[in-house]
Parts: C-alpha cells; structure tokens; sequence
C-alpha cells in the first residue's frame, strides 16, 4: 500500500460530529507520530466536516501530549462562528489514557474564507537555488521512519557533521516532496511545514530532546494553486529568531517551482539542556 502523507480523518463517530483516526507507521517520530501529520489530520478534519465553509486561511495547533500510535484518537472541529465569507473553527484531539478516560492531546483553530479575487503582491524573496534536478536526494539514514515519507534535496545549511558544540547560522535551504510522490494539497502542504530538523540542533551542534509546544502556518495560495504545483518539489527555507531559556521559535516559507509563495508557518520548541 503506497503510503500517505496523511492518513485520513475516517467516518464521524455514530451520533456525533467527531471524526475518528490512528497515527500511521509510517510517520512515526522518536516520541509519537510526526507534529506535521498530526497538524495535517487536525486540518483534514475541518476539510472534510459538511459545513466548512471556504479554503484555509491558517490553522494553528498545540500539541499537549505525544499521540500513541497503538490506540485511536478522537478529532472534533467545530465551526465557532461563521460569517458572510469567514469561519472560525476550534479544534481538539482526544485519546483515552490506560484507565479510559479521554485526555486532550491537542487543541488548535483554523480560519477557513472564501477569497475573492483582489490585488495581491508577495514581499518575500524566494532564494535562488539549483532546480531540485540538479541536486542529489539527501539520505539522512537512521531508523525514524517519517523522514523516509519525504524527498529531501538539501541545498544549504545541513545538519551538523560533528556534535561539538560548536555554534553556526540556524538557516537551511533545501527542495522536498512527499515520496512517494503525490498531488499537493491542504493536508500534505501543511505537514511539509513542519518538515525541518529543529533549528537548535543546527544552531548548536548538539543532539538536544526537543518538542514543538505550538505550529502556525499561514496559507497564500488557493487550491487551484496547490494543484498546479503537482507532484513537484517545493522549496523550503527554515531559520530561527530567538534561543530564550528552554525555547526557541522556528520559522518557514515553502515555495513552488514556478516562484508562487504558497505558505508560512511559525512554531515554538521546547528543548531541554
């Protein structure tokens, strides 16, 4: 079975607007599923509730506790409050702890809208890199199996060659896809967001325990957008502002080939000395 970048949100539960799902194997983490497909079935399941109205606009969620991948999670996404071409969504993520009582292992919001069609312009400057052709796929190695749901091409600013301590710049440039390869949508864009190793570690150079506490991204690009980019490679720049007792915060353009600015995101991290 080709693997996806999220597994679906499945049916609503009987008798509610809940939707019910299970980390995939395949996205595993050191501790729990991959933060970037989470993030993705909390949003698949504003997608997928009959009376969404709109595309995304943002969505952001904070991860209370690591997902089991052995048991099932409940998603709730509730349409907050719906005006004439907005609507406000509250999210939430149970699971049921060894005594079976439900427990929140993530809370967020989205904001979906129907756009119109307006002067639009982007300030960002996409960098400059060789086409994703031109440069060799990145084998990270080691046994966390989400990193191998991903086609990286690393173009600048790698992971440290040596864990000394010593200190460097926290950007890197690189062009990814899903891989298996597949269509871009909402879901897989929003987990590519949060697709780059911990600023920290590059920072560094050390191999700290982190966890994101909170991930934000911001979407600039429409559906007929996403399903232009196709199956292609999307370029990627990462970098952090601030290191600050315990936390640092982690921001991200992703791109397309054809230089369209498709998302934003920023996230604050937990690490540990």
């Amino acid at each position: 079975m080709a693997l996806q970048p999220q597994p679906t949100a499945g049916e609503p539960a009987p008798g509610t607007r809940c939707w019910q799902g299970r980390a995939h194997p395949g996205y595993q983490n050191m501790v729990g599923p991959f933060g970037g497909v989470t993030a993705a079935q909390a949003l698949n399941a504003v997608l997928q509730h009959p009376d969404r109205l709109g595309e995304p606009v943002t969505l952001t969620v904070n991860f209370a506790a690591a997902v089991d991948p052995a048991t099932p999670f409940w998603l709730e996404a509730t349409p907050a409050r719906t005006n004439r071409s907005t609507q406000h969504w509250t999210l939430r993520m149970l699971q049921p702890d060894a005594h079976g009582a439900d427990q929140v292992v993530l809370t967020g919001s989205a904001v979906t809208a129907v756009r119109r069609d307006t002067w639009s312009a982007t300030d960002a400057v996409m960098p400059q890199l060789p086409p994703p052709d031109a440069v060799a796929p990145t084998p990270w190695g080691g046994p966390i199996p989400w990193i191998q749901r991903y086609d990286f091409r690393l173009c600048e600013g790698s992971l440290p060659q040596h864990w000394d301590g010593s200190e460097a710049d926290s950007l890197t440039r690189l062009w990814l896809r899903d891989e298996p390869p597949r269509p871009l949508d909402f879901c897989s864009l929003t987990a590519c967001a949060d697709a780059f190793f911990p600023r920290v570690w590059r920072r560094r150079a050390l191999m700290t325990p982190i966890g994101t506490v909170s991930m934000t991204v911001y979407f600039h690009a429409s559906r007929a957008e996403l399903a232009a980019t196709g199956t292609g490679h999307l370029l990627g720049q990462a970098r952090a502002q601030s290191f600050f007792n315990g936390y640092f915060d982690q921001s991200a353009e992703l791109w397309n080939q054809a230089g369209h600015l498709l998302a934003t995101t920023h996230q604050i991290v937990y690490f540990k000395e």
